[in-house]
């Protein structure tokens, strides 16, 4: 991440969505995140049980009020909101995402579908969203085409 600056990527709509990252960049992220005085979430997904268990970790981190449906589209609506959370930018870092995405495939199809129409919806409103998967280098590597 050394030639590019995390704080000029981050600040842009146009690039935000949903990335599997190198794990090592996660900090860097993180940082800039704060820097930009953005709403940092950070969610581990360590031992994540399946679909009702990453909703709820990702309502948690995300501050979702009590009326959040624990379902895709309840997902979907919240994460195009979040006027309970006002800020100029927002980062979602899930963590360990590794074995759930591995034994949950379909569930983390969706979700990342989710979090990328989130992204376009909000570049529309000139508000990055960026929801970052940090991965160790030997499973991102695995991931490569």
């Amino acid at each position: 991440m050394s030639a590019i600056d995390p704080r000029e990527l981050l600040a842009d709509p146009a690039q935000a969505g949903a990335y599997f990252i190198d794990a090592r960049d996660a900090r860097a992220l993180a940082d800039a995140a704060t820097e930009l005085e953005f709403a940092l979430a950070r969610v581990d997904f360590s031992d994540c049980a399946g679909k009702d268990d990453a909703l709820e970790r990702i309502a948690r981190a995300l501050r979702f009020p009590d009326w959040f449906g624990g379902n895709w589209d309840a997902l979907n609506d919240s994460v195009n909101d979040l006027s309970w959370w006002p800020a100029p930018g927002y980062v979602l870092l899930i963590e360990h995402a590794g074995a759930w995405q591995a034994q949950h495939s379909d569930d983390a199809a969706t979700l990342i579908e989710i979090l990328n129409d989130a992204a376009q919806d909000w570049a529309k409103a000139r508000t990055a969203f960026w929801a970052l998967l940090p991965l160790p280098q030997a499973e991102l590597a695995q991931m490569a085409p």
